[in-house]
């Protein structure tokens, strides 16, 4: 009886440890971005820093760059990407039908949209909370001197919900002004229409540099009423496809952490001898072949993006238009909140 059940005991051993080292089993999602020879990635409409595109039609921003590093991951070249600019009301349906791949559209995780709505969100790519803007002239310092005032709000967001919360709990009787589309929200406010414009406050930055007049007459109050973690959406029932966006933006930050940047991402495949480094960059083991993917993933994505510093700093950071602070999307290690699982 003792030598049966060792017997057993050994052969589940046996094939656990063919499956830990077993490659990924593509996805449909996978087969179907390698067959059409692009991904399909959901983007707002613009909104300057997260997905803008130019007179050219060239897309840019923060939530760009997620899906030019796993087209890059996927299929090695960033450019092969079908953008798909949708509304706050149409990117949920235009995910769970299959027009698109991924939603990458500075979209809050919640708890409902998480368990029902048929999809899984992978990684925060930028933490945020819900803020307001107002006239310099109005003299309003506070969001809680915004009693019985009106507010120029989009409809089918959270930001929607957290007003209404927002004046319940602190008894302002605010009048929300609600909008479909972000651009007729915005327009009201600078047209006066609203005393308030409230969104993201990344969303707050990005609407005053590009649509005032002259930002300097719009000051963002200080308080933040909401968190608001921002991030890429995938389908559910396709494990695979969702473990691979995970990890290439866990290896965004990883490869921050590490020092391995768009620039000096070869010298790094050449001759570091850190063992993260190494596993990263596929030198000493292939982390790419459990996810489906090619042992060079992390130095194609690189190559094409460099890593998450360089993301943020390139679409929103300090030195450009919007201006905002790395602050709670700095490195675990640096004060902030963006950590990436081990790569082992």
């Amino acid at each position: 009886m003792k030598r049966n059940l060792l017997r057993v005991v050994l052969a589940a051993a046996a094939v656990a440890g063919t499956l830990a080292a077993a490659p990924a089993q593509a996805g449909k999602t996978l087969d179907a971005i390698r067959q059409r020879g692009h991904l399909i990635c959901g983007v707002n409409t613009g909104l300057a820093g997260f997905s803008q595109a130019d007179s050219q039609g060239n897309w840019s921003g923060l939530d760009v760059d997620i899906c030019r590093a796993v087209a890059a991951a996927i299929l090695g070249d960033g450019n092969k990407v079908k953008w798909v600019p949708l509304t706050a009301q149409a990117r949920f349906t235009a995910l769970q039908s299959g027009e698109i791949d991924i939603l990458s559209r500075n979209t809050t995780w919640t708890l409902t949209r998480d368990a029902s709505l048929g999809l899984h969100f992978t990684a925060v790519t930028y933490y945020d909370g819900q803020g307001f803007m107002v006239p310099v002239k109005s003299k309003i310092k506070s969001a809680k001197q915004l009693k019985g005032a009106t507010v120029c709000v989009q409809s089918g967001t959270t930001t929607e919900k957290n007003l209404t919360d927002f004046s319940r709990a602190n008894n302002l009787n605010i009048k929300p002004v609600v909008f479909e589309k972000m651009e007729a929200a915005t327009g009201a406010y600078f047209a006066g229409r609203c005393i308030a414009y409230t969104t993201d406050a990344s969303g707050l930055a990005s609407v005053r540099n590009k649509e005032a007049k002259n930002p300097q007459e719009h000051v963002i109050l200080p308080e933040l009423i909401s968190k608001e973690p921002l991030g890429p959406a995938v389908r559910r029932g396709d494990d695979e496809f969702f473990a691979i966006v995970k990890w290439v933006i866990f290896g965004l930050l990883e490869a921050e952490e590490y020092g391995v940047t768009q620039a000096n991402v070869d010298q790094m495949l050449a001759e570091s001898q850190d063992p993260v480094v190494q596993r990263l960059l596929g030198k000493s083991e292939d982390m790419g072949k459990l996810l489906g993917l090619e042992r060079d993933w992390m130095v194609r994505v690189l190559k094409t993006v460099g890593n998450y510093g360089e993301i943020f700093e390139r679409n929103v950071g300090p030195k450009t238009a919007l201006a905002l602070p790395r602050g709670l999307n700095n490195l675990w290690n640096k004060g902030g909140l963006m950590y990436a699982p081990p790569f082992r």
